[in-house]
């Protein structure tokens, strides 16, 4: 009897357990456990801070408008009716050498659409196109919700927006049932929402944008009044210790009675700036599975610009940086492309960790779409100060280098009070940039620097390493002149 009463309870517990086990299910599949604490972040309102996925790229072919006649003469045979020339009731102002940019047909067979308002059509394949300025490509942007070509709404700098004007698209019926009754009843309440699919066509390539630009304008190496000396003690007080330009300038003369000017000390940090990039660029910072971005604000002459910084958070080492007068995609694209100089592939396992800054998201789109799924990877977006969900747990430490960081670089920069022009920025930052990857002793690597040249450590002084690497970055674009950028470690 006691067995039976036990057997009927383990079979109970089985039961019990099989039941628990479709509702904890049930709940991870159809219930975001993640957003509880954060209930308003699945509302409406946030829409306007998500990217939407790529569209469908349909490539339309082109084709002669002869051939497409010679096409209906075969098809219909008997009943062939040959596409005659439009016949004109007044004088027709179209340009004689105006063709159709779809079937290259000419201006006998198009005419005014819209009247005076400046759009053709042609009467053999009903394309619409303005003669001026034709959007007419033969790739086409459809949505991939509804399949409906997508329509240019709006173009801006670097960049047009594209939007599904489609009134039935699953993504806009969808968007708009979560939207407040009360803003439907008000005139453009529907405006204060993002419930369109929308796309961004980048118009410059940034892609094929040289990452190897160096600022203009710098003095030579050849040395009329000082030496090389001089120039690594100019870069050891500038750089190393936080010192301003006339503050070195002033060091100098207390300390060694060298009586220079805080133009030329600003010259050399130039040209050493010009020297050491490309090698600071081009170094292999060693294989990662996981990279960390932020960026932060400086200022040029009074205006806000922004730096980006990417880090390899296994060695600290900074792998893709950038200074730009927008806070756009972009400079975050460019710094990326820095950043995964040295990959073929990404690793299966990538993590890409910044914040909720949407420029991240459409960076990452960007390199989908032009090299395919060997680039592709997704933000981990670590968003707030507190962990309140279980990404910002996981993920906060690596945020938290980052931003670490940013305060080590404004540390150096604040004795600037700010910049003169762009170059000033470039050159100043690729010289803390050297020198904190290659120069300064880290805590975290027991106070040793993050990468190591062999070279480096033949030297004395931080003067003669500083020359070192200016020999260093020689030698780089001379390979790089050669095309045979290597790796210099």
């Amino acid at each position: 009897m006691l067995v039976d009463i036990i057997l009927y309870l383990l079979q109970l517990i089985q039961q019990l357990y099989a039941q628990n086990c479709f509702l904890i299910k049930l709940l991870c599949r159809y219930v975001p456990l993640k957003q509880w604490a954060h209930e308003d972040s699945m509302s409406p309102k946030y829409q306007k801070f998500k990217i939407d996925e790529l569209p469908l790229f349909l490539n339309v072919e082109p084709w002669d408008y002869r051939d497409f006649m010679a096409y209906l003469r075969w098809r219909y045979r008997d009943d062939f009716k040959p596409i005659k020339p439009i016949k004109r009731r007044s004088e027709c102002d179209i340009d004689e050498d105006c063709k159709c940019p779809r079937c290259n047909a000419p201006s006998i067979y198009l005419y005014k659409n819209n009247g005076s308002k400046g759009q053709l059509m042609c009467k053999v394949c009903d394309t619409r196109f303005s003669p001026e300025e034709s959007r007419h490509t033969s790739i086409k942007l459809r949505c991939p919700h509804c399949l409906n070509t997508l329509v240019p709404k709006k173009d801006r700098k670097h960049f047009i927006v594209h939007k599904c004007v489609n009134p039935k698209c699953p993504y806009y019926v969808k968007n708009l049932r979560k939207v407040d009754k009360k803003d439907l009843k008000e005139d453009y309440g529907k405006n204060k929402y993002k419930l369109h699919y929308i796309y961004r066509e980048f118009t410059l390539d940034f892609f094929k944008m040289d990452l190897n630009s160096l600022p203009k304008n710098a003095s030579s190496l050849r040395f009329s009044k000082f030496d090389a000396n001089v120039m690594g003690l100019c870069l050891t007080m500038h750089v190393n210790l936080h010192m301003s330009l006339r503050q070195t300038k002033y060091a100098l003369k207390e300390l060694y009675n060298i009586n220079i000017s805080h133009q030329q000390v600003a010259n050399y940090c130039k040209t050493a700036a010009i020297c050491i990039k490309p090698l600071v660029d081009n170094y292999d910072y060693g294989d990662t599975n996981i990279m960390t971005a932020d960026e932060t604000y400086i200022k040029i002459r009074g205006v806000k610009a922004f730096i980006w910084f990417i880090m390899n958070p296994k060695n600290r080492s900074i792998i893709g940086y950038r200074v730009s007068t927008e806070r756009d995609v972009g400079a975050c694209i460019l710094a990326m492309r820095m950043a995964f100089r040295h990959f073929t592939k990404l690793p299966k396992d990538f993590r890409f960790i910044a914040d909720g800054y949407s420029a991240y998201i459409l960076a990452a789109q960007q390199f989908l779409r032009e090299y395919g799924n060997d680039f592709k990877f997704k933000i981990t977006q670590v968003i707030g100060l507190t962990n309140d969900d279980e990404v910002s747990k996981e993920w906060r430490p690596y945020k938290q280098m980052i931003e670490r960081l940013n305060r080590t670089y404004k540390a150096s920069y604040r004795i600037t009070n700010g910049f003169d022009n762009v170059d000033g920025a470039n050159y100043d930052l690729a010289l803390w940039v050297a020198y904190y990857n290659f120069l300064r002793p880290h805590e975290f690597n027991r106070y040793k620097v993050l990468n190591e040249i062999e070279m480096l450590k033949g030297a004395d002084n931080m003067p003669g390493k500083w020359q070192l690497l200016i020999f260093l970055g020689q030698q780089t674009i001379l390979n790089l002149q050669r095309g045979e950028a290597e790796s210099c470690s």
